[in-house]
């Protein structure tokens, strides 16, 4: 088992954001994890990336607890999280973007960030520029790019498509394929339910932090009374 998360909790103050999941992520997978605002995602994946303290609970990497570990520290272990909204550096340029992404690695990234360029040629034509000038699409596909260079074994993306328009999901969804086909692992936070479970193994749903359900996302994507309950809205959106 790649990812194990066990009975976590994870709180804000008085408010239980993720109440007793269980979730687990296997090698060469895609799992989504859907869910109105406010379900506890995104608390889900900044747990498991370090970024919070779980109240309770484990996480196991790799059949390892990763109790303890600081956020840098699972990057290194090949544990990486592309948040919600980029967070890439708009005062620094495309390529001095990419490298905060091996800062972790004692080798020479060159040859990596050469194949990132051929995989996103607008990313090559903007090198030199600030990554405040790139588009919303850009600016995803640098963030991602970014975190291919830290060598991930398991990639959490948080609400990758959020203000992107049709054709740019449909491009994204396309690049998640194709990374998942060369062999990494996903653990996916997204509102666009169609497009996550018809790219995605399996699907949790959450529910004011508890699991609501989980299965096949074909299932789950082809389940009328599922549809209707929790990806309705979304659906009509897109």
């Amino acid at each position: 088992m790649l990812l194990e998360v066990r009975a976590l909790d994870v709180t804000y103050g008085a408010t239980r954001a993720v109440r007793g999941l269980d979730l687990t992520v296997e090698a060469g997978e895609i799992v989504t994890v859907l869910g109105a605002n406010g379900a506890g995602k995104s608390s889900l994946l900044r747990a498991v990336q370090g970024l919070v303290r779980p109240a309770s609970g484990a996480i196991l990497f790799n059949g390892e607890s990763v109790a303890g570990s600081s956020a840098a520290s699972r990057v290194s272990r090949g544990l990486v999280l592309v948040p919600e909204g980029r967070q890439i550096f708009t005062s620094l340029t495309v390529h001095d973007n990419l490298l905060m992404g091996a800062y972790s690695r004692r080798d020479d990234p060159t040859r990596e960030i050469d194949h990132i360029y051929q995989r996103f040629p607008n990313l090559a034509r903007r090198r030199d520029m600030f990554a405040s000038v790139l588009s919303g699409g850009e600016q995803q596909m640098l963030a991602i790019g970014r975190a291919l260079l830290s060598r991930p074994k398991l990639m959490m993306l948080d609400e990758p498509s959020l203000g992107l328009s049709p054709l740019l999901v449909r491009a994204l969804f396309d690049l998640i394929g194709e990374l998942n086909r060369d062999g990494l692992s996903m653990l996916l936070v997204e509102q666009n339910t169609q497009m996550a479970l018809q790219c995605a193994h399996r699907a949790y749903v959450l529910e004011l932090g508890r699991l609501a359900m989980s299965g096949p996302a074909a299932d789950i994507l082809g389940d009328p009374r599922i549809a209707a309950a929790y990806l309705g809205s979304s659906e009509r959106r897109h």
